[in-house]
């Protein structure tokens, strides 16, 4: 085997599920400054204990499995738009990739329970989440 694929099988397990109003991925907001809604993550209950000491005010970047994105893709118009080159994947936000991680920085705006309601977040309704992770701050 390769170097490229000499590694052990990993497992990627969600943590959480979006629960937002966007459903439609052709009229969704590619980036959140774009008019992205609040939503809500609604977190599995055997990782609640994750959630300790995250506080609202707090912002984290949230990690999501694109479920809906092409894996197959590796060259994409930026943002879509045909009028711009054709340029490989891992220098665009494009969803479409081999491994379709999202990455959004968010602030958390309500804890509730196993639920955490966040501001502008483009992810669709029922995005698996895999992450949750702190904004790091320099001192």
């Amino acid at each position: 085997m390769d170097a490229m694929h000499d590694y052990n099988p990993f497992e990627l397990r969600p943590i959480a599920t979006v629960q937002s109003p966007l459903t439609d991925l052709m009229s969704a907001p590619k980036q959140a400054h774009e008019g992205a809604p609040q939503a809500w993550l609604n977190f599995d209950p055997t990782v609640l204990d994750g959630l300790d000491a995250l506080r609202v005010g707090d912002r984290v970047i949230v990690l999501t499995w694109l479920h809906r994105a092409d894996r197959d893709v590796l060259v994409v118009h930026p943002r879509g738009d045909v009028a711009n080159p054709l340029q490989g994947v891992f220098s665009t936000r494009s969803p479409a990739r081999p491994n379709p991680i999202g990455l959004h920085e968010v602030q958390i705006l309500e804890i509730d329970g196993a639920r955490v309601r966040v501001d502008a977040l483009e992810a669709l309704d029922g995005t698996p989440v895999v992450d949750v992770k702190p904004v790091l701050r320099r001192v």
